[in-house]
């Protein structure tokens, strides 16, 4: 996790350019900026999603079992 999130840089760009160009040319940047944050929050989720289902797999299929009890 520590990983992932240091991939990430904290001032990551994800607008596509012509988006970028639309809500900057208008001189008020608040809007690019909440722009901007809305796409990286809405890419952030599947990639969250498939790793919490990897991390089940992965503690199914490597779950200990708990040895039979003697009678």
């Amino acid at each position: 996790m520590v990983l992932f999130l240091v991939m990430i840089p904290f001032t990551s760009s994800a607008q596509c350019a012509m988006c970028r160009a639309a809500l900057e040319s208008e001189g008020d940047t608040s809007k690019a900026e909440a722009i901007n944050n809305g796409i990286v929050y809405l890419m952030a989720f599947p990639y969250i999603m498939v790793a919490i289902v990897f991390y089940v797999v992965y503690k199914m299929k490597f779950k200990k079992k708990k040895p039979a009890e003697m009678n």
